[in-house]
């Protein structure tokens, strides 16, 4: 029984082969076909995962804002700005009950994924509060990867 074993293990080994040159060939060539198409798509998903960071952004800022009008029964100024999340306001309504370490989890305002500041209007043209972030190119309007970012669009 082990000759018998012994020599169907050898039969195998000797019709063994490994890859050819052509085979690995064939192998790169479709992994280059593949890479040139998935690598464009994933280029353009950057400014896309910023897009969606500054709608989340916006949405937590959202958020501070109703629990800051819930305690002081209005929405900061205009004038008082976002600012009013993490200081008490020193100009203006004054909050009377503003809550001690603010209603941000940070000490700082945060930036909009293009560093530059969130737009923060009250009353609002589209709302209580307007809050927006006019995209990388830091202008109002623009199309497509350039266009605002809006509370009332979210």
């Amino acid at each position: 029984m082990n000759k018998a074993a012994n020599r169907k293990k050898t039969a195998l080994l000797k019709n063994t082969q490994g890859f050819t040159l052509i085979e690995l060939m064939v192998v790169l060539v479709i992994l280059g076909v593949l890479a040139g198409m998935i690598v464009p798509r994933i280029m353009d998903r950057p400014e896309e995962a910023r897009r969606t960071k500054a709608g989340v952004d916006i949405g937590a800022l959202e958020q501070a804002l109703k629990l800051y009008k819930l305690d002081n029964g209005k929405y900061p100024t205009t004038d008082q700005g976002l600012l009013a999340l993490i200081e008490a306001p020193s100009v203006g309504r004054l909050a009377k009950k503003w809550r001690k370490g603010g209603y941000l989890d940070k000490s700082t305002v945060p930036q909009d994924p293009w560093d530059m500041d969130f737009i923060y209007i009250s009353p609002g043209l589209h709302g209580d509060f307007d809050l927006m972030s006019y995209g990388p190119d830091g202008e109002p309007g623009g199309e497509d990867m350039d266009a605002d970012i809006n509370n009332w669009e979210l």
